[in-house]
């Protein structure tokens, strides 16, 4: 069983290293992945309500992932039906063949919006696992025309083609979410102190400052508002950079990189953040600030 267990682990690493290492390292994608995000990002500009309603700033959670799973549902769906044969389950397979199409629609605009916030490794697999689900999406619209043309053999077989395409760029874009943490909550491994431990003397925080201090090796940013002390990690949720080097207005923190804006309780005001910021408590003991995690004590 050991053994087993170690050439699957080679088999895997070595998929990994010659699959999506290799493409994180081709810079010749560079030459059309770069100017692609870069339209991108002028034409879904973060702030926007368009940007924000992509990425899911609104439902507190990514959409992309979501609609991946009406499209490949869809036409996985499809495909078993034909394979099952008869005519009521042809027209479904071909009903369900055309509403993977259209959802394919939507979830290409989820997914270039959340890429257009990576960095240049995660760009490079993210093309590829676009121009895959592109050609993926070709050939199941050429398949639903030849459905409808009678030649339901070739439909079948252009189908088969398209999973085997939208297959590959969904592993890929699972490398990107749990390999490289595209979409995924960057605090959600963070572990605030469970009691109260001094950060900061109290006497040293002006007004509307962001301080980066330490808890316990927890990353906090520290802001005076009000006669009140607000602490959140410092560690933006949407990629992780540090919101104490962004800027605080009076009313919300906003992040350095991209622009998400959260308020002093965490709550998400703007994107493309789609989480809220965890917040820790506060309080001023013998001239200290302490802080610690929310839902201790």
């Amino acid at each position: 069983m050991g053994g087993y267990g170690v050439v699957v682990a080679t088999w895997r690493t070595t998929l990994l290293d010659t699959v999506a290492g290799r493409l994180e390292r081709l810079e010749q994608l560079d030459a059309f992945s770069q100017p692609a995000q870069d339209a991108v990002r002028a034409a879904i500009p973060n702030g926007s309500v368009v940007k924000d309603v992509a990425v899911g700033s609104w439902f507190g959670h990514p959409v992309h992932p979501a609609l991946t799973d009406v499209v490949v549902g869809s036409w996985l769906g499809g495909f078993a039906l034909d394979l099952l044969g008869g005519a009521k389950r042809e027209q479904a397979a071909d009903d369900l063949v055309a509403l993977g199409v259209l959802a394919a629609v939507p979830t290409a605009v989820t997914g270039l919006a959340d890429w257009a916030d990576v960095g240049e490794n995660e760009r490079r697999v993210g093309t590829v696992h676009a121009l895959a689900n592109v050609a993926a999406l070709a050939l199941q619209v050429a398949s639903w025309r030849a459905r409808h043309r009678s030649n339901r053999a070739a439909g079948v077989g252009l189908t088969a083609g398209a999973i085997a395409l939208s297959t590959a760029a969904a592993w890929l874009g699972g490398h990107l979410s749990f390999g490289r943490g595209v979409g995924v909550d960057e605090t959600a491994f963070e572990a605030p102190p469970t009691t109260w431990t001094v950060v900061n003397d109290d006497d040293k925080l002006e007004k509307g400052e962001l301080v980066r201090r330490s808890a316990r090796g927890t990353g906090v940013v520290l802001v005076r508002y009000r006669g009140r002390v607000h602490a959140l990690l410092d560690r933006c949720n949407h990629r992780g950079c540090s919101l104490s080097e962004g800027e605080f207005d009076g009313t919300a923190i906003t992040c350095p990189c991209h622009g998400s804006r959260f308020a002093l309780d965490g709550s998400l005001l703007r994107g493309p953040a789609a989480y809220p910021q965890p917040v820790l408590e506060t309080r001023v003991h013998e001239g200290k600030i302490e802080v610690r995690a929310r839902w201790a004590g």
